[in-house]
């Protein structure tokens, strides 16, 4: 389940440090989630940093990005992988 950012939010900038997948951006108006970088912060945490430090709660789940663990698990995996460097 990739998160997403409701237009309720007030651009206060507190979750977008918080990603460790960098997967929330500064869209048009408002920050939105990558849903193919968001892992909910999975192998990262046990809950999303985003939504622990938004102050006005607009960060549910992705109603159409549905996700098991194990899914969220090999997207952070292939998204390590991905950013370890090379020799």
């Amino acid at each position: 389940m990739a998160l997403w950012i409701t237009d309720d939010c007030i651009n206060c900038d507190v979750c977008e440090p918080e990603c460790p997948n960098e997967a929330i951006f500064m869209g048009p108006e408002i920050y939105e989630i990558d849903p193919d970088r968001c892992t909910e912060c999975v192998g990262h945490f046990d809950t999303p940093q985003c939504v622990q430090v938004c102050p006005v709660n607009c960060i549910p789940v992705r109603p159409d990005r549905v996700e098991s663990h194990e899914q969220l698990l090999e997207k952070y995996r292939r998204l390590t992988l991905a950013k370890a460097p090379t020799s």
